[in-house]
């Protein structure tokens, strides 16, 4: 049931003094739902942290952050830490909001509740999901949008303080500094070809590319084909590069498809995936495919492995600020050659030549779909973009000036 209609109207800010502070000042109904449709009572939530979820069934962000919050919210929930979160919808329609809620284990505001929503959405000024707000014991907010600390941190970074949030990245700080290849893993080996034992002593002081994939990830499959001919380049080059697929896969038949197509090391099945979720969650990995570059002393490179490679191919190596700096002074003077605007077939207007500087990165290349960077052929009208390399026809020509 819900509360008075009258109260259910006002925003937030207009509670009275009766309605003492809170969870229960900042929320004008008498009870939320669950996911199963039961009512859950406003004191249940008194003396809790509470996150106001705003998320809708319909945006990707929203489907990707929802299982990290649910296993924090798990975490945190199976140690008594008196921790709830409140669902606020942004769906369209019924059905939608239920069959979200539905892969929720926290109550939510009904959906008809359009009132109670609008008051929250204008009270925090909500005007991107998805967004949790944090509220302390007595309704003060602890964090204005604690999206980030939970895809960083997960539950450690409960209560989602300031004071706790300065201990996390101290501590992260440390990690970072002292960082070595070894420490990276919890288990000394990783699996070489025929399921063989590679001791991770034996990669130190090699550059080596941890490869955050899955199977059945179409992106992956392309990148993976991409960094094979990479990794065949590199190992015939003799250079002391080695990559070692850290598994995304929800099952062991699509690791063990994954590994079939790739020929360098793998991070083994066994545990389940915890290393691998570890290592995502240490560097902070948001999507996959992703390559993080370890150094030959142990320390982090770069996390853009895979758009360094996309750009530069072979030539990316040792993917060091050095190395891509000398790459795109390259690509300044080979733009010099190009011709300063073209007609492109996927494209109905001309296309200019543009920089970094002025406006030509960085972006997706309409053409083959990769990542671009600094140059671009670019229409100003529509934003279509393709790589320089993009706007040459078959035989390796200019494809014209547009004149």
């Amino acid at each position: 049931m819900v509360g008075d209609p009258e109260m259910e109207g006002a925003p937030p800010e207009t509670e009275t003094e009766e309605s003492g502070r809170g969870i229960r000042s900042l929320l004008p109904v008498a009870s939320l739902v669950s996911p199963s449709g039961n009512e859950v009572q406003l004191p249940e939530l008194e003396g809790k942290v509470v996150a106001l979820y705003f998320a809708a069934n319909w945006y990707p962000k929203c489907e990707a952050f929802t299982p990290a919050l649910a296993a924090a919210y798990g975490q945190l929930r199976e140690r008594g830490a008196g921790f709830e979160v409140v669902f606020v919808s942004c769906d369209e329609d019924a059905p939608s909001f239920e069959r979200f809620h539905r892969a929720m284990p926290w109550p939510a505001v009904r959906f008809g509740d359009l009132p109670c929503k609008k008051g929250l959405s204008q009270a925090f000024q909500v005007e991107g999901i998805p967004r949790l707000v944090v509220l302390g014991p007595e309704g003060e907010v602890v964090c204005s949008d604690a999206v980030e600390l939970v895809h960083r941190y997960g539950d450690p970074a409960f209560p989602f303080t300031p004071a706790r949030v300065a201990e996390l990245e101290a501590d992260e700080r440390s990690k970072f500094a002292s960082q070595t290849l070894e420490k990276l893993f919890s288990i000394g080996y990783v699996n070489g070809s025929n399921d063989h034992q590679v001791p991770i002593s034996s990669l130190v002081g090699k550059t080596v590319g941890l490869y955050f994939s899955a199977h059945r990830c179409a992106p992956c499959v392309k990148f993976t084909a991409r960094l094979a001919a990479i990794y065949g380049t590199l190992r015939r080059k003799a250079e002391d590069f080695e990559v070692v697929y850290v598994p995304m896969d929800k099952e062991e038949d699509g690791y063990l498809r994954s590994c079939g197509a790739m020929p360098w090391l793998a991070l083994p099945y066994d545990d389940g995936g915890v290393s691998s979720r570890a290592l995502a969650r240490y560097f902070d990995v948001r999507e996959i495919p992703t390559m993080v570059v370890i150094g030959p002393d142990g320390k982090t490179v770069t996390r853009e492995g895979r758009n360094l490679v996309n750009l530069y191919f072979d030539m990316a190596f040792p993917f060091t600020d050095e190395q891509v700096r000398m790459l795109q002074e390259m690509e300044d003077e080979e733009a010099k050659g190009y011709a300063p605007s073209l007609l492109h077939a996927g494209h109905r207007h001309e296309l200019s030549i543009v920089s970094g500087q002025s406006g030509g990165g960085p972006y997706i290349c309409c053409e083959c779909d990769e990542q671009g960077f600094g140059w671009a052929y670019q229409c100003i009208a529509c934003g279509y973009e393709i790589h320089l390399r993009c706007g040459r026809n078959v035989e390796g020509e200019s494809a014209g000036t547009g004149q």
